[in-house]
């Protein structure tokens, strides 16, 4: 799945959730965050706390891969 906005991220996490039969008090706990930040979260709330971001896709086995741009030379 290809993230592009912070309600695309939202979306796979409660996907994710769902399809491990977790509700989200029991993975707010295992991340060690209240209900409320993952409701917000999976809504595609915009601004959240990177480490716990990354924290919440670690527990639920979901692994980042990044691609940087390829340089382009420029003409200025």
């Amino acid at each position: 799945m290809r993230i592009r906005t912070p309600a695309d991220l939202g979306t796979l996490i409660r996907s994710t959730r769902k399809k491990l039969q977790l509700d989200q008090s029991t993975l707010a706990k295992k991340i060690g965050v209240c209900r409320l930040w993952l409701v917000e979260i999976e809504k595609g709330k915009p601004r959240g706390e990177i480490g716990l971001v990354l924290r919440t896709l670690d527990t639920l086995g979901i692994s980042l891969n990044a691609t940087a741009p390829e340089s382009q030379s420029r003409a200025t």
